[in-house]
């Protein structure tokens, strides 16, 4: 057994778990696909300041499958095997997107991919950028751009964060949320970064690659009311976040819907998720943000560890996750998006599915959930497994459901890795 406690992500969540695990006397190791801890919250460039590298890292491991094995647990990466008796999953969440006509032109980007660009490696995006979408990750996407020397000509948010004045107590119970939102508006307004609610993107334009938007003004359900195009060589669009819940499927662990509507793994108020040994800290268990994850992830660490928990971490989780509640709320996908689609329109970019395709399915064949869907129509069949389409092609085939959510995430294999990889790690008979 290499270690007590293999903790499986290295963000906000991991990096609370491991060191909580550690200092409680565990052995650790902690894994990641990255080169450097942090995640996407903490992203940063080589020779910048960062969390300090734990001992018991190990950078570039990309993990493509965790089973039970006797004793504990085998954690199968890309550079080798990890055991453990119990294993901390903590692998965030990536960008949910919506399509819209357009989407798939050459910069076009998702939010937390402009994001990354830019605190990972230096890049801008483009010269004149618009950003768009809805939730409060759209503010440090543009407030960091417009920093850098980008002309962001708007923040197109599809909702308003006037939601939030219906679910006061959860915001006075966060102060903290509020002082960060005031930051990002200042810096908007410091750089003339315009900010329009009710607003967002509804198609991209141009040839060899995008040179306008179309803007849509949207009704209570997000029909478009008033259209308007502005021209730009870059758009960044984001609707939320999706927990990466390859690894608690893997493990069997119960899962459910979250209040916007993901589909999240269930952890008990220890953090343990229903299989036993497996505990969940972070996005996987629901997207709350990074002092949501930061206080998940040392609770399990502790708990993992045998180490008592203070009442005071119970207390801030409580706080953090009713402004999660409260933000999801105000921030809800509305079904007009899909009054924004033409039928040429790709939902799923990886198998070249337009949007008529998903509606043959189930107008035609006769398609009743997204699985049935996928199996008819190949949405989620292509590269990246339903990661980009999942949750449309979801919401395309009626009501979200757990199961059909289920159906799009399930994956025996969690991200792409060659055939000789796996070839590698095939055991002798």
């Amino acid at each position: 057994m290499t270690a007590d406690v293999a903790v499986l992500g290295a963000g906000p969540a991991g990096l609370a778990a491991a060191a909580a695990a550690h200092d409680a006397g565990a052995r650790v190791t902690l894994v990641d696909s990255a080169p450097r801890p942090g995640g996407q919250y903490l992203r940063h460039r080589a020779g910048e300041p960062g969390p300090g590298t734990p001992v018991y890292f190990r950078a570039r491991h990309a993990i493509w499958h965790v089973e039970r094995t006797a004793g504990g647990f085998t954690t199968h990466t890309d550079a080798g095997e990890i055991r453990s008796a119990t294993v901390i999953v903590a692998t965030g969440a990536f960008d949910r997107q919506l399509p819209f006509p357009g989407w798939t032109l050459p910069g076009v980007y998702t939010a937390g991919g402009a994001q990354a660009l830019l605190k990972g490696h230096g890049v801008v995006v483009g010269d004149r950028v618009v950003i768009a979408g809805t939730g409060p990750f759209l503010l440090p996407v543009a407030a960091g751009l417009a920093a850098a020397g980008v002309r962001v000509l708007g923040v197109f948010e599809a909702n308003s964060p006037l939601g939030f004045a219906q679910q006061p107590s959860a915001v006075v119970r966060n102060p903290g949320k509020l002082v960060e939102g005031a930051h990002y508006l200042r810096v908007l307004r410091r750089y003339r970064v315009p900010f329009h609610t009710g607003q967002t993107v509804v198609a991209a334009h141009g040839s060899d690659t995008v040179e306008a938007v179309t803007i849509a003004r949207l009704g209570s359900d997000w029909r478009p009311t008033a259209l308007r195009d502005v021209e730009c060589d870059a758009v960044a669009v984001g609707y939320g976040f999706t927990p990466q819940l390859e690894i608690p499927l893997q493990l069997g662990c119960a899962t459910h819907l979250d209040t916007d509507d993901s589909l999240v793994a269930t952890a008990d108020e220890h953090q343990r998720a229903s299989a036993t040994d497996v505990y969940l800290a972070g996005e996987v268990c629901g997207v709350g943000g990074a002092q949501l994850s930061t206080v998940e992830g040392e609770i399990a660490g502790r708990h993992a560890a045998g180490a008592p928990v203070p009442a005071r971490l119970v207390n801030r989780r409580a706080r953090l996750r009713a402004f999660a509640a409260a933000m999801h709320r105000t921030y809800p996908v509305r079904p007009g998006w899909r009054t924004w689609l033409a039928d040429d329109t790709l939902v799923c970019r990886c198998e070249e599915v337009p949007l008529a395709a998903v509606t043959e399915a189930i107008d035609e064949l006769g398609a009743t959930g997204a699985r049935a869907v996928k199996l008819l129509a190949r949405p989620g069949m292509g590269l990246c497994q339903g990661r980009v389409c999942g949750y449309a092609t979801a919401c395309l085939a009626g009501p979200v459901t757990a199961d059909d959510l289920r159906a799009m995430a399930t994956r025996p294999i969690a991200q792409p890795i060659s055939l000789a990889t796996l070839a590698r790690h095939v055991e002798e008979p």
